[in-house]
């Protein structure tokens, strides 16, 4: 029995998922002729109450649109030190849209109006770069799942209008957010201007994000799209994938939380742990004691047949997922309280 708790994104289709993929009508995307995408961008537009969707190949390619929507090369984008657009996308701020990013010291991972309020260059100042984005991540991957409060949210929000300032929110685990903290998901449609959401994480999707806005700012998002080669054609069988997981994964994303943190639990009480992170949703990250080495931690799992990842710097990283089964989760609790080093 092999236990992959690296990332939530080595989940595979379950066999009901497939046969929903297998039997999806598809056309030419292209053209915009796949009705299962046009269905997929529809209900995810609809959940947010937002005008209107377009559905892409990786989470990376949505984000990347977004800031080459709201920005100009030179321009200068507002984000957390852990952000992924900053830290995990390759630089494609810089390389498509050629802008900067002024990083804040958020507090695991999420920033606050007053941070944002003192980040923004003086728009007369030329010699600084013009201020025109602040994204926030929502839950944070390097935060450790944490998630935003929608007050905190709003009160960004208020500065964003107050100075001009398009809104981005990267909700590439955003379902796992609203299952958490019992939030509507029209509440951030009202705060963003665009917003992009994945489907291959925590719901399980082989592959897909899809990118929310209004229907002027998405028309121009299809452009954009083509030019990055996100282009796709009867991708309807991928859509499907999609549609079956809103439908069927969404309520399941509590089982997920539950697990990680029972799995805190047990590392709170383990000897070769210094300290556990608040667990909100699916991630958890952990910090080993002076004497240990995650390498080694990292080996004696393999053995077990258990996988986690290293953040480096004496931290650790453990992602719940749909295909991390009950059976799993109990030789995992198991394995971590009896071991030694």
């Amino acid at each position: 029995m092999e236990i992959n708790l690296i990332s939530d994104t080595i989940t595979k289709p379950t066999h009901e998922m497939l046969q929903y993929m297998f039997n999806a009508e598809v056309g030419d995307d292209v053209y915009k002729q796949d009705p299962t995408v046009i269905a997929l961008e529809a209900k995810v537009a609809a959940m947010f109450g937002m005008e209107a969707g377009l559905f892409f190949p990786s989470g990376t390619m949505a984000n990347q649109t977004a800031i080459k929507l709201h920005t100009q090369p030179g321009e200068q984008l507002i984000a957390d030190k852990y952000a992924h657009v900053y830290h995990y996308e390759g630089g494609g701020a810089s390389f498509n849209s050629g802008v900067s990013c002024c990083l804040l010291d958020g507090n695991r991972g999420m920033i606050t109006a007053e941070q944002v309020a003192g980040a923004i260059n003086d728009p007369e100042f030329y010699h600084s770069p013009l201020t025109s984005l602040v994204c926030v991540e929502n839950t944070t991957n390097k935060g450790g799942g944490a998630c935003y409060e929608l007050e905190d949210l709003k009160k960004i929000k208020e500065v964003c209008v107050a100075n001009n300032l398009k809104f981005h929110l990267d909700g590439a685990r955003i379902w796992n957010a609203l299952i958490a903290k019992k939030q509507n998901p029209k509440a951030f449609g009202q705060l963003f201007d665009t917003i992009s959401v994945c489907l291959s994480k925590g719901l399980g999707a082989p592959i897909g994000s899809v990118l929310l806005g209004d229907k002027a700012t998405i028309h121009r998002a299809l452009r954009i799209r083509k030019i990055l080669g996100g282009g796709m054609r009867q991708v309807g069988y991928l859509a499907a994938a999609g549609i079956y997981a809103l439908n069927h994964n969404l309520e399941r994303l509590k089982e997920d939380h539950r697990r990680a943190k029972e799995i805190a639990n047990v590392l709170e009480k383990a000897s070769w742990v210094s300290s556990v992170e608040p667990v909100e949703t699916n991630i958890l990250i952990f910090s080993l004691a002076a004497n240990c080495s995650d390498q080694v931690l990292i080996e004696k799992l393999k053995q077990k047949n258990i996988s986690i990842s290293s953040m480096g710097h004496g931290k650790l990283r453990i992602v719940t997922h749909l295909d991390y089964r009950e059976v799993m989760h109990t030789y995992v609790l198991e394995t971590l309280g009896k071991l030694t080093f």
